[in-house]
Formats: structure tokens, C-alpha cells, sequence
């Protein structure tokens, strides 16, 4: 089963599925990639079911794109509650973005690049899209440097695979930089599992 079609069948259940980690972890996290947003015109990818959607500033134009039409319409739901946002949204997929060349000062993106089926092809096309020295940031769950915690990742991933097609294991930071981005800051957020990467867009190399 594609990865759409798994989060178009768990949409309705996704917020009360993280409810738990959302609170206890996931609300601050967003709180402080919030800080280094910037610009006016930004583009979410992966929008989901719209968690991030309170923290934008009311004067920012946001995109949001996900493959799920299943989670944009909770997406849709939840922007009832925020009129004064200033969010559209699209359905799209990362790997192949319907817009322009430099057309947006920042990216955001949170728990994407571990479900992504190509993540390098979508970090690129996040990089395209970015104007010149455009600004991205992500918080992503990601391969520990720690083999002990890769075994807890692995059981866990063997679920997460089946049930949205998420993998646990995935090299990020070195994705993003395959993609051609110049890595500026790197928090561990929860142990080295979740990371806030603050990149910016660098040269047009693609490897």
C-alpha cells in the first residue's frame, strides 16, 4: 500500500494516535524551530494534519502541501479554529513540487523525511523552490549514533513501516546535505533521535 493511501486511512485517528508525545515532547519542539522561521512567504511540506499551523505569525503567507488528501481535510478542519492564519492549502508531493524555481523565503518541515519514499529527490526539490541563501528547517526523528538505541529504533520501525511506510533509521542530516544544503545549526532535542536542523541553500549540486 503507498504511503498515501496509509495516512489517507489514518487520518481521522492520526492527532489522538500522537496525542501522548505531542504533549510531552512535540508542541515545544515546534515552539523552537518556530523561532528561526523567517520571511514572508514560506512553504510547509507535509502539512499534516496541521499541528504547526497555530505557530505562524498571522502576517506570513504559508503553502502547505501533503500527498494525503485524508490529512489535509482534518488540515482544512483545524484552520476553522485560526481564521486569522493565512495558510493554503495543496495537495502535492515533495518529490515533485508544482512551483517555480526560488519562489519562497523558507521551508518547514516537521517528521516528514522519514516517511518520504525518495527523501534526497524531495530535499532537493525543498532546495529548488528555496530562493538564493533561502532558509530551511526541519524536525526530524533519525538514526541514533548510538547502536543500543538503533535496536529500539529497529523494533519500532518494523511497526511504523506497516502502519504509514515511516522508517526510524534514516540518515537525515546526511540527506540534507546530499541534496545540497549548508547544514547552519544542529540541536538534539530528544537524546540524538530528534533533531533541529536550521539549514540554508547552497550550491546546485545534486549527489
Amino acid at each position: 500500500m503507498s504511503v498515501e493511501r496509509k495516512y489517507d486511512r489514518f487520518a481521522a485517528l492520526y492527532d489522538k494516535f500522537e496525542s501522548f508525545i505531542e504533549k510531552k515532547f512535540f508542541s515545544r519542539f515546534r515552539e523552537e524551530l518556530f523561532k528561526r522561521v523567517e520571511g514572508k512567504k514560506i512553504l510547509e511540506v507535509g502539512i499534516g494534519t496541521g499541528k504547526n499551523v497555530p505557530y505562524y505569525s498571522d502576517d506570513m503567507d504559508v503553502v502547505g502541501v501533503d500527498i494525503s488528501e485524508g490529512m489535509l481535510r482534518v488540515c482544512q478542519e483545524r484552520l476553522k479554529k485560526f481564521p486569522e492564519k493565512k495558510v493554503k492549502l495543496l495537495r502535492a508531493d515533495v518529490q515533485n513540487l508544482p512551483f517555480s524555481d526560488g519562489e519562497y523565503d523558507c521551508v518547514v518541515s516537521t517528521f516528514v523525511f522519514c516517511t518520504v519514499p525518495d527523501p534526497v529527490k524531495g530535499l532537493k526539490e525543498v532546495h529548488r523552490v528555496l530562493r538564493p541563501s533561502g532558509k530551511a528547517v526541519f524536525l526530524e526523528h533519525m538514526r541514533s549514533r548510538k547502536w543500543y538505541v538503533n535496536v529500539i529504533l529497529f523494533l519500532m520501525h518494523i511497526f511504523t513501516k506497516l502502519l504509514l511506510g515511516t522508517s526510524m533509521l534514516r540518515k537525515t542530516v546526511d540527506n540534507i546535505k546530499k541534496a545540497g544544503f549548508v547544514i547552519e545549526e544542529e540541536k538534539y532535542l530528544l537524546s540524538d533521535v530528534v533533531r533541529l536542523i536550521i539549514a540554508r541553500k547552497g550550491s546546485e549540486e545534486s549527489d
